[in-house]
C-alpha cells in the first residue's frame, strides 16, 4: 500500500471516528467544516485525496489536529516522527513546502510544521476558530506575513506570533528561500 493510500485510509477512519464521538452528523460536520456532505461521503469511504485546505478545515471542526486525522495507528505516550515519515501536505513547482512535524492534543489540537517558500511564493489561509494561535520561527531567509490585511516582515532568526481567527497568508518577497517553523494551537471543540 502507497503512502497516499495509507493517508487517505487513516483519513477515512479517523473523519468517521472523531465525527461518531463528536455526535455530529454528516450534515452538521459539513456545516461546521464549510465542505460538502458528498465530499465528507467520499473521505469517509476513502474515495478521494481532499486538499490540505479541506483537511484543515474538518480538523478545525472537529477539534482535532490534522495530525490526529492522518494518524495510522494509536501510538505510546511517546511518539517519535523520523524524518523520512514527517508529511508533506502542500507543494509548488518552484519548491515551496510545508511539512507536518509532529501533533497532539493538549487540550485541544497542537501542530509543529516545517515550511519553506521559494522566492516569490505565497500561501493563503482562511481563518481558523476563535481561540487558535500560531507562533512562526524564521531559520532562513524573510517571511511576509500577512494578518488580517495587515503585513509584517518576520527576518531570520526572529519569531512572531498571532491569533490566526482572521484571514493571513505567508509569502517570501525575498530573492532567496524562507523556511521557517511553525506552530499551531486550535482550542478544544465544546
Amino acid at each position: 500500500m502507497s503512502d497516499l493510500d495509507l493517508l487517505t485510509q487513516s483519513l477515512a477512519r479517523n473523519v468517521k471516528r472523531w465525527r461518531t464521538e463528536r455526535g455530529f452528523t454528516l450534515e452538521a460536520l459539513a456545516a461546521r467544516a464549510g465542505v460538502s456532505r458528498g465530499m465528507l461521503i467520499q473521505i469517509e469511504q476513502a474515495r478521494t485525496n481532499p486538499s490540505i485546505g479541506t483537511v484543515v478545515k474538518i480538523g478545525d471542526a472537529l477539534g482535532v489536529s490534522v495530525t490526529t486525522l492522518l494518524d495510522y495507528e494509536q501510538g505510546p505516550k511517546v511518539r517519535i516522527v523520523p524524518a523520512e515519515q514527517a508529511v508533506r501536505l502542500w507543494h509548488t513547482d518552484a519548491g515551496s513546502y510545508n511539512r507536518l512535524l509532529a501533533g497532539t492534543e493538549a487540550p485541544g489540537p497542537l501542530e509543529m510544521w516545517d515550511w519553506r517558500l521559494m522566492p516569490g511564493d505565497r500561501s493563503p489561509s482562511d481563518p481558523h476558530p476563535a481561540g487558535t494561535v500560531e507562533l512562526v520561527y524564521v531559520t532562513a531567509g524573510e517571511l511576509t506575513l500577512t494578518v488580517d490585511g495587515v503585513e509584517h516582515r518576520v527576518p531570520t532568526g526572529a519569531s512572531a506570533s498571532f491569533e490566526a481567527d482572521t484571514p493571513h497568508t505567508y509569502a517570501n518577497e525575498g530573492d532567496m528561500p524562507m523556511e521557517m517553523v511553525m506552530a499551531v494551537s486550535v482550542p478544544p471543540v465544546r
